[in-house]
């Protein structure tokens, strides 16, 4: 995880670090030039921005005029160049350097220089091979145009074979590459509240698998999908006092997969684990790509008066929304790739074919169950908002095969609340709370112990 305590409130690691010098392309220091008062391209340049994660690092340019680039990629060694137009090197762009932190997995330092009049060439020296992503975006919310600078490695994680890794997954007729001994079954689901926890390691709890299992079969743990979200880009909702519900869903979900994975036959996998923005049909596509049994995003609810308040659960609706403060906050939810920032250009057919699978009528009413038992356990912790699970259109919640919610944890934009919220033993009794609803749910409704692999 790459956060500092810069980065928790809302500024990306590192933003604070000048250890490196701006540098030339003959490897000389450039003295930074900054344009008189008045001239565009001293003004132009607003902010940058780097957010470093393990599944990628994102840069961002904003400006108050749209950017105009070309970039191409240099082999021996490893470089991505980017020419801006219409700019002069400034204190703004002399920024960028000192915001590569030496942890970040894949820029090893960034070089600016003058490539030609009205032409700034970044060179990007990488520690390994990559597939970036360079694209604009228009003026949204609080941010101008905004050009993005994607370094995604050549060959991303497989969530799936990351479980493999970690013993939670194992897959029939071979070994995983972290356990050598022959595969074995998981055990039994414990879905009572109380039960005690076993401690020893998971790999001696399993039991031999048998014989007969077909090959090509998967042996696994409840899977557990927590979705913090917003992040990176995203700040999501702001509190009066300044905090974001992008760190606290993402505090409480680290909390609550603590809890779930002290539980021997429950595995979380979280969409996010640090402050990065993950596009909504990412955050399904994962959830999918791992067979997760359920899907749970959380949130912090705001609306224009800070009076509102109180915990709610929304699933997903074919039908339209159940109230207008419900469409009102799909709405907002439903915004969050265009505020993080999403590549339009990237067309996704998996996602497509997903979307048209929104039908499936058995999954819709597994996700209503979910969320009745996890508002019942709320209910103990904080007001509801609503006395009943409510629905709308959440783009997050539309995996065809998952029993998918979404968590309210409470309004981040009720002064009272904000306070709680940031609070670490409120957030441990939500956390607490949603996990209890969980294991009500499994009770009366075991999943499968064992699934076939889809087809990626």
């Amino acid at each position: 995880m790459f956060r500092s305590s810069a980065a928790r409130r809302g500024r990306p690691a590192g933003s604070g670090l000048s250890r490196r010098h701006f540098l030339g392309f003959s490897g000389a220091s450039v003295l930074l030039s900054v344009s008189p008062a008045g001239r565009a391209a001293a003004s132009s340049l607003l902010a940058v921005r780097v957010w470093p994660a393990l599944e990628y690092t994102r840069i961002t340019l904003e400006s108050r005029d749209e950017l105009k680039f070309s970039h191409f990629l240099v082999k021996d060694p490893e470089r991505l160049v980017i020419d801006l137009e219409g700019l002069e090197l400034n204190n703004v762009l002399g920024s960028l350097p000192g915001k590569i932190s030496d942890a970040d997995p894949y820029i090893k330092i960034i070089r600016a220089g003058r490539n030609k009049p009205g032409v700034v060439r970044l060179v990007m020296e990488l520690k390994t091979e990559v597939k970036p992503q360079v694209f604009t975006l228009a003026p949204v919310g609080q941010y101008g145009h905004r050009l993005v600078m994607d370094i995604y490695p050549m060959q991303p994680a497989d969530p799936l074979m990351r479980l493999a890794r970690q013993g939670d997954i194992v897959y029939q007729g071979e070994a995983t590459p972290d356990q050598p001994d022959a595969p074995a079954q998981p055990q039994t689901v414990n879905t009572q509240p109380d039960a005690p926890r076993q401690t020893a390691q998971r790999d001696a709890r399993r039991q031999p698998a048998q014989q007969t299992e077909p090959e090509g079969s998967v042996s696994r743990l409840i899977t557990i999908v927590l979705d913090p979200g917003h992040g990176g880009e995203d700040p999501g909702a702001v509190g009066r006092g300044g905090s974001y519900e992008k760190d606290v869903t993402l505090e409480v979900a680290q909390r609550l997969r603590a809890k779930i994975d002290a539980d021997p036959a429950m595995r979380a996998v979280l969409t996010r684990d640090a402050d990065f923005f993950v596009p909504l049909g990412n955050r399904v596509d994962k959830a999918r790509r791992v067979h997760a049994d359920l899907f749970v995003s959380i949130h912090a609810d705001a609306f224009v008066r800070p009076d509102a308040r109180g915990s709610s659960v929304f699933v997903l609706s074919d039908r339209g929304a159940t109230s207008s403060a419900a469409r009102w906050l799909a709405q907002r939810e439903n915004s969050a790739d265009l505020i993080g920032g999403v590549n339009l250009d990237v067309k996704d057919p998996y996602l497509a074919r997903t979307l048209l699978d929104l039908s499936q009528t058995a999954t819709m009413n597994d996700s209503m169950k979910l969320g009745r038992a996890v508002l019942g356990e709320l209910g103990g912790v904080n007001t509801l908002h609503k006395a009943q699970v409510e629905q709308a259109g959440f783009a997050v919640l539309k995996a065809p095969d998952v029993p998918s919610i979404l968590v309210e944890t409470a309004f981040i934009s009720n002064p009272e609340e904000e306070k709680r919220l940031t609070d670490d033993a409120y957030q441990d009794k939500l956390a607490e709370a949603i996990l209890r609803g969980v294991r009500r749910y499994l009770a009366k409704n075991p999943p499968l112990a064992k699934s076939r692999m889809a087809m990626l």
